[in-house]
């Protein structure tokens, strides 16, 4: 008999030791992973969507806040602006004959006529004082008859400076700082007037009288209110 000892061959239906997992196995967990992930994804895509929608509503509902605390502050600022306005029409045709645009000096105001303008003006100042907080737009029109006030009250008290000096210069600065307060009221005023355009209430035109040269903008020829 041989030493050599044939080999045996292996049982069908086992498998050597060391060979890999058959297929079967290799092919299950991911299978598995497969199913786990599509069940999860579902729960997960509508939580996001959810939270989507729910910030967009949010942005919509704080759009429609300001949408509405804008439309009334329009209505009010363009008030205020009305009773500044007729407040300053009689300091603007003083200080015209007083220091005419473009033109030499006019016969000197009374005194008691410059403290008459001083007090109306700084009522105007004090009326633009603390303002609320608004949209851009409605800031921007606020902010520019606010600081157009200034600038005529600037230019009164500069006038009443110019009569107790006599001084040449400080009547032309009272006049250059008047024209100014007017050109800087205008375009706000034509920023109210748009404001009020896109709001639905119409043009309204609140304008100070201006002349010549002074650089301002004027309202333009639609009716009031349309």
């Amino acid at each position: 008999m041989s030493n050599r000892t044939k080999a045996r061959p292996a049982a069908r239906g086992v498998r050597p030791v060391g060979a890999g997992p058959s297929p079967a196995r290799r092919v299950a967990p991911l299978v598995i992973a497969f199913a786990i992930g599509a069940l999860l994804a579902g729960p997960v895509g509508a939580l996001a969507a959810g939270d989507d929608s729910a910030v967009d509503d949010r942005v919509a509902a704080l759009q429609a806040e300001e949408a509405k605390r804008d439309a009334t502050q329009i209505v009010e600022l363009t008030g205020k602006a009305r009773q500044a306005q007729e407040t300053l029409v009689p300091v603007l045709e003083g200080l015209a004959a007083a220091v005419p645009p473009g033109k030499a000096p006019g016969p000197a105001a009374k005194p008691s006529d410059v403290e008459g303008w001083q007090a109306a003006t700084g009522k105007a100042v004090e009326s633009f004082a603390n303002p609320p907080s608004g949209g851009t737009g409605v800031n921007i029109a606020r902010s520019g008859l606010a600081a157009a006030v200034r600038s005529l009250d600037a230019a009164v008290d500069t006038y009443a400076a110019a009569l107790a000096q006599s001084s040449a210069t400080l009547f032309e600065l009272a006049g250059r700082q008047r024209d100014i307060a007017v050109a800087t009221w205008s375009t706000a005023a034509t920023q109210l007037d748009v404001l009020n355009i896109d709001s639905g209430n119409g043009h309204a035109h609140v304008f100070l009288p201006a002349a010549p040269g002074q650089g301002a903008l004027t309202a333009d020829g639609a009716p009031e209110g349309k």
